[in-house]
Formats: C-alpha cells, sequence, structure tokens
C-alpha cells in the first residue's frame, strides 16, 4: 500500500492527538478482533502473557496491580481470571497463576493471529523508524506528565 508523500513543513504542522487517535483506534481495532476470534479480549491477552512469562510468579493481585495501570477498558480482571480458569487454560496453586496446556494453545492460536496484524502494520516500516516513533511519543507522553514506562 502507498501512501501520498507530503513536504516536511506541511507534516509538521499535522495535529499529533489527531493522528495518534486515528492510529491507535485502527491499530487497537485491529487487534481486538484478531484476539475476539478466540474470544480473547486485550486484558486476557496480556494475562496470558504475563503467565506465560513468569510461571506460578503471579497472583492475581500483583498482576492486576501490574496491569492496571496500563488498561483503558476499566476491566473486571477477577472477570478474566474466571473466564480463563472455565476455559481451563489457566490454573492456581497457593494462589499462583499458571498456564494449562489448553492455556498455552490457545495463547499461540492468539499469537499468531496478532502476528498477522503485527506485520500488517509494521509493513513498510523500518524497525528504526518504528522505534524512534515509539521514543517520540513515549517523550510527548512524559512531557506531558504522563507515564512512559514500558507495560
Amino acid at each position: 500500500m502507498t501512501i501520498t508523500e507530503y513536504s516536511r513543513d506541511r507534516l509538521a504542522a499535522q495535529p499529533i492527538g489527531y493522528w495518534s487517535g486515528v492510529a491507535n483506534e485502527i491499530i487497537v481495532g485491529s487487534i481486538r478482533a484478531a484476539l475476539a476470534e478466540e474470544g480473547l479480549t486485550q486484558p486476557h491477552w496480556w494475562v496470558l502473557n504475563h503467565i506465560a512469562g513468569a510461571p506460578a510468579q503471579w497472583t492475581r493481585v500483583s498482576l492486576t496491580a501490574k496491569l492496571s495501570p496500563f488498561d483503558r477498558q476499566d476491566t473486571d480482571f477477577e472477570a478474566v481470571y474466571a473466564d480463563l480458569a472455565s476455559r481451563g487454560w489457566t490454573a492456581e496453586l497457593n494462589g499462583c497463576l499458571s498456564l494449562t496446556d489448553a492455556g498455552e494453545e490457545g495463547r499461540q492460536r492468539a499469537r499468531v493471529r496478532n502476528l498477522k496484524v503485527h506485520e500488517q502494520m509494521h509493513n513498510g516500516v523500518e524497525t528504526d523508524d518504528y522505534v524512534t516513533t515509539l521514543n517520540v511519543l513515549r517523550r510527548m507522553i512524559a512531557n506531558l506528565g504522563g507515564n512512559s514506562e514500558l507495560p
């Protein structure tokens, strides 16, 4: 897909709020649609990945505390944990969460769907440009008093 080229001055005059908002809508919408194919929401995805990254290290309380600052949907994390447990995707031992084999299989299916969105989104975007864009947005967020740390 090609995009129209504009002068540096014309692009520099564009409102970042508009463009970051449009980017958020289309990117998050595409990711949510891919996850929905597996019956998941973004918070489900976050929980699955954090548990997979540190099996039996997270409690519901500690994982909710970690994820809540990045949640923009007022997620009921207890409902997410209950849903994943009812699917047989997570187990708890001594209050610590881990993925079951079914949970890891579901996470991998969702990962493949998510990767397709990421590949499409990154088409024609060099890694250095992507990193620069993220750092510019993080700097703007920090300049305005927001949290620019990575989730």
